[in-house]
């Protein structure tokens, strides 16, 4: 009898860190439900690449700050495939603010984080719980930061919803088990396009940086960070609760950076 065909959902699944997660699942012989907010030409292009690894993929738009969006994504999975075995939560945002501007750091600013880079990852997460379950359990992997330990990234905000998602990776692991693991990963300065965006001319510089003062001599990619991601999917089934650090050796360097030297 052949095994169930499994089924993931990667939010932000799209670029960088869920571009690479995504095709990954795809090597392992997931279906991948693709959920972007604004890159639809690149989430369209990861589901092309998906195909060609002989998976099936779907791009689905939905703003993970919307639960109704949330559960819509899920429904739709369902719909198509049957089932929901994995969920990457990897949607995220920020504000690039020096951390010793206050001023900046407005109520808006607090209140879009929060719901993308938290709430988000709550709404999906009980979005997935039932058909998880009736799938016979699941897997969640949340995206964190090192931020959330350093206090140290691209805003004040940034790194306490990161530390509020480390959080809630522990709350939900206790909640949903034992059909449903929850695990986090967290990485540190990930070079691509989104850290580039927000660094703008300091990009370079900063990145140089920290490959000199790391102790693995180079800075994450987000194939590094997915690999990390998958490891927790296919590896042990007796890892819940925890978030692991992928970040070239960033917490035990005891170097800083201010992003907006």
């Amino acid at each position: 009898m052949p095994l169930p065909q499994k089924v993931a959902i990667v939010t932000g699944g799209g670029t960088g860190v869920g571009r690479a997660t995504s095709l990954g699942l795809a090597r392992l012989g997931y279906h991948v439900m693709i959920n972007y907010s604004r890159s639809r030409d690149e989430a369209e292009q990861t589901v092309a690449e998906i195909e060609k690894l002989g998976q099936q993929g779907l791009a689905v738009l939905a703003d993970v700050a919307d639960d109704a969006a949330c559960r819509r994504l899920v429904a739709d999975t369902v719909a198509a495939w049957g089932r929901v075995d994995v969920l990457v939560n990897c949607a995220g945002t920020t504000e690039f603010i020096p951390f010793d501007d206050l001023d900046r750091v407005t109520d808006e600013v607090w209140d879009r984080l929060y719901k993308v880079n938290v709430v988000g990852a709550f709404h999906c997460a009980r979005a997935v719980r039932e058909p998880m379950q009736n799938a016979g359990g699941g897997m969640i992997v949340n995206v964190s930061s090192v931020a959330a330990q350093l206090g140290q990234g691209s805003s004040i905000p940034y790194c306490c919803t990161k530390a509020a998602l480390d959080n809630l990776t522990v709350s939900l692991a206790r909640t949903l088990a034992p059909q449903i693991r929850v695990n986090g990963v967290a990485p540190g300065f990930i070079a691509g396009r989104w850290t580039e965006a927000g660094l703008g001319a300091n990009y370079d510089r900063i990145k140089q940086s920290y490959e000199k003062s790391l102790p693995l001599g180079r800075v994450c990619d987000p194939e590094d960070v997915a690999a990390c991601i998958l490891s927790l999917i296919s590896g042990s089934l007796l890892v819940t609760g925890q978030t692991l650090t992928v970040d070239s050796g960033m917490m035990i360097s005891g170097f800083h950076v201010k992003f907006s030297e």
